[in-house]
Order: C-alpha cells, then sequence, then structure tokens
C-alpha cells in the first residue's frame, strides 16, 4: 500500500474504507462529478514543489530565479500557481505565450524557446515586451532584427551544444552533438559576435540544456563548463531536466542533489555575479497529478486485456517515449496480490497501451482506476484522436475540488469547421 501510495501526489491517502484521496478528496467523489477520465492536480503539492525549487536555489546562488517550463503543463491555472509562487514561465511558443500572458505574467519575466520560432511569434515578443528570447539559430537574428523597431533592443540568450549525453529516451535528448536544438560552441561564439554588433538585440548571455527526465546529477555539472569556454555574461540559463518518480524503482536525486551538482559547476566556472535562470518542467508537476479512469472491458487470457476509457488520447508519453507508469483500483489500493495484466486505451491502435504487466487488484467492469504521476506532459499532448474528448483538469485542495479545465464537448470537435452543409 504504502510503496503504491507513495507514488501519488505528497499528502495522498486513503479514506477508512480504503478509498484514495487526492488532496483531501475521495476518488469516487471526484469522478461522480467531474466524470472520467479526469486529471486531478493535488494544488498543496504543486505548491511545495515550486517554493522547494525557489527556496533551495536562492540558497545556493542569490542571484537567480526559476522559471516554470510551461510545455510540461501549459495550463492558465497552473501557470497562475507558479506565478504566485514567484517563478517565472518558460515559454515555447505561441499558444504558452497567449496562456502565460492570461494567467497574469510579467512579459519582462517570460523567457521564450523554440528551434523554429515564426514571424508571428517574433512579432508577438515585439508586441508583448518578451523579457528574454532564446537565439537558437541565425534565423532567430535575422527575423529579430527585422521587427525590433529602431530604439529598441532586445534581450537575447544564445543556446549551447554542450555536446553531454545524459542517459535518457533519445526522443527528450536535447544536449548531445547533432541536436536540432542550439548551436556546437563555434558556431555560438560566430553568432554571438553577430548579435554584439548588432543595434537591435543585446547579448545578455547563454543557455543550455541536455534533455529531460534526467536521473543523474553528473551531466547536469557537465554541462556548465562549455558556456564558461565562450566568455563572461551577465546571465547563464542552465535549463532543466530533473527527472521524476514514476515507477517503484525511479530515484531521481533530489532537488539540494541536483543543484548541489550544478551550482557547484556554476561556481567553478561562471562569474560570481552573474545571474542564473533554471527551468524544471516535469520535476515540479509530473508528481502533483493523478488520472482516474474508469474500467470499461476486462478481456480475460493470455495476457489479460484490461481497457479503460482513456488512453493515448490523454497520455502519449507511454506511445512516444517509453514511459512507465504504475497504477492501481483506487478502493483497494492495500491489495498486493493483484494479477498482472496490460492496462490499455480505447483508442484503434494496437499501440494504446498505458501499461504492461502491471499488477491490479481483481479489475472489473465500471471499477475506478488511477494512475500516479501524470502531471507532465499528458495534458500538454493530450488530442483528439477518434473523435476523444480532451479531458478536464480538477484542482484538489484541503477536501475542496474545483474545475479549472473543463471537458471538451462534441461540439468543440467541430467548432473549426467552415463547411455547414
Amino acid at each position: 500500500m504504502d510503496t503504491l501510495l507513495s507514488l501519488f501526489p505528497s499528502g495522498s491517502a486513503t479514506d477508512a474504507d480504503g478509498m484514495l484521496l487526492v488532496g483531501g478528496c475521495r476518488a469516487d467523489e471526484l469522478a461522480a462529478e467531474f466524470g472520467t477520465p479526469v486529471l486531478v492536480v493535488a494544488e498543496r503539492a504543486l505548491r511545495e514543489r515550486a517554493r522547494e525549487y525557489t527556496r533551495e536555489l536562492a540558497e545556493r546562488w542569490p542571484r537567480s530565479r526559476v522559471v516554470f517550463a510551461s510545455k510540461a503543463f501549459p495550463c492558465t491555472a497552473v501557470q497562475r500557481v507558479m506565478l504566485e509562487e514567484g517563478l517565472g514561465l518558460d515559454v515555447a511558443g505561441g499558444g504558452e505565450i497567449v496562456t502565460a500572458l492570461r494567467a497574469g505574467a510579467d512579459p519582462a519575466l517570460l523567457v521564450l524557446h523554440g528551434n523554429a520560432k515564426s514571424d508571428e511569434e517574433i512579432a508577438m515578443v515585439v508586441e508583448h515586451r518578451i523579457g528574454l528570447v532564446v537565439v537558437d539559430n541565425g534565423d532567430d537574428v535575422d527575423r529579430l532584427e527585422a521587427t525590433v523597431p529602431d530604439g529598441r533592443a532586445q534581450d537575447v540568450l544564445v543556446r549551447v551544444i554542450p555536446g553531454v549525453t545524459a542517459d535518457t529516451h533519445p526522443h527528450v535528448l536535447t544536449g548531445h552533438e547533432g541536436s536540432k536544438f542550439g548551436l556546437a560552441p563555434a558556431a555560438a561564439a560566430e553568432l554571438i559576435r553577430r548579435i554584439e554588433d548588432s543595434r537591435r538585440l543585446r547579448m545578455q548571455g547563454l543557455h543550455v540544456h541536455i534533455g529531460s527526465q534526467i536521473q543523474e546529477v553528473e551531466p547536469f555539472a557537465q554541462s556548465v563548463a562549455p558556456l564558461a569556454a565562450l566568455g563572461e555574461f551577465p546571465v547563464y540559463d542552465l535549463g532543466g531536466g530533473l527527472g521524476a518518480r514514476y515507477t517503484y524503482g525511479d530515484r531521481p536525486p533530489a532537488v539540494g542533489e541536483y543543484l548541489d551538482a550544478l551550482i557547484g559547476a556554476a561556481r567553478e566556472h561562471l562569474p560570481a555575479e552573474a545571474e542564473l535562470i533554471l527551468e524544471p518542467g516535469r520535476s515540479i508537476v509530473a508528481s502533483a497529478a493523478t488520472t482516474l479512469y474508469r474500467v470499461v472491458t476486462v478481456k480475460r487470457g493470455e495476457p489479460t486485456f484490461v481497457a479503460v476509457d482513456g488512453g493515448m488520447g490523454d497520455n502519449l508519453e507511454v506511445a512516444l517515449f517509453g514511459q512507465r507508469f504504475e497504477a492501481g483500483m483506487v478502493d483497494r489500493l492495500d491489495d498486493s496480490e493483484g494479477e498482472a495484466v496490460t492496462l490499455v486505451g480505447r483508442h484503434c491502435e494496437s499501440g494504446d497501451v498505458l501499461i504492461d504487466a502491471v499488477r491490479l487488484a481483481d479489475p472489473r467492469v465500471g471499477d475506478l482506476l488511477g494512475v500516479p504521476a501524470t502531471g507532465a506532459y499528458c495534458f500538454t499532448m493530450a488530442n483528439n484522436y477518434n473523435g476523444n474528448r480532451r479531458l478536464p483538469v480538477v484542482f484538489a485542495a484541503d477536501g475542496a475540488a474545483r474545475l479549472v479545465v473543463r471537458r471538451e464537448t462534441w461540439a468543440d470537435l467541430f467548432a473549426r469547421d467552415i463547411d455547414e452543409s
């Protein structure tokens, strides 16, 4: 019981009858009120994790700030929590800019990323006076110089490929040689010189990011020295990428352990007066949320398939990155003698497998099932495959629940249609 329960958001418990409590709310009552599938965010756990990052970083490097990597959970309500806890926002496209502004973000504290920024997004930078643009290539510079008006200078960072390969899925590696993101040091040095000569851009510093779901501290530390070789600057953005705990066997470093290694390298290689920026995403939000599903079908055999009313429409992490999750029946988490089954979704793809060989306690049609650690990238990549209606998001805190994103309606599916015949 404790092993599985430990994967749910901090503060989760079971009621007297064994029912899972998330944010003090019973899972069965959440499902009854909001339907399934539903993504439930334990708001207190989310806030505590954000505070942990800001506190731990400030203790090690006072001239610093944490910006939440919005792509991990680009929900306005989540972005607003981050702002309320003193974090800035890292945005990776026009939609994330729009939601960040709707959440109340100060545009001057936004950091814009992207390896292929559009003309529209560059125009948004100028219109809203976004604080920092991470330049990924020379075309970014061309667009900025063509758009920033005379008399203004846009602050930029240059993204550098440090040549560090971390132990994670290839699809979320970003700091290795041959990455589509950033520039190798020699090319970065050339672009830095160009920016320093620009009348419309102001060279503020460097950015590095080596990937996502990384569970060792050494690669983060190794990414710092290549920045020092390019000179001294006012700002260094050291990215994010710390892993989250999804399964029983995952043991990601604690925030303090991660920062000890990263800031230790910064003290060794970077100017003491520089500002440091960190961009955590997955490691803030993953463990703060749980997806509740209803069992639709149990097909016994070799293997036994248990199908739920969601799947790859609300969790693409499995199909895209091979991410392992765990699950349990929300009213009998303490049954450790469950049978090994293949948990699948309802979508017309053989690849719509949520969890292979997961032990569930006597799953039956109509049962409620909970999958923990679904706060990162599940909402982000939710989709309409097979006419799927994207799931709602509910915040749960102190026994009260509130809807922050409604479930899509059938009408939403054709809201963009022009031909109404």
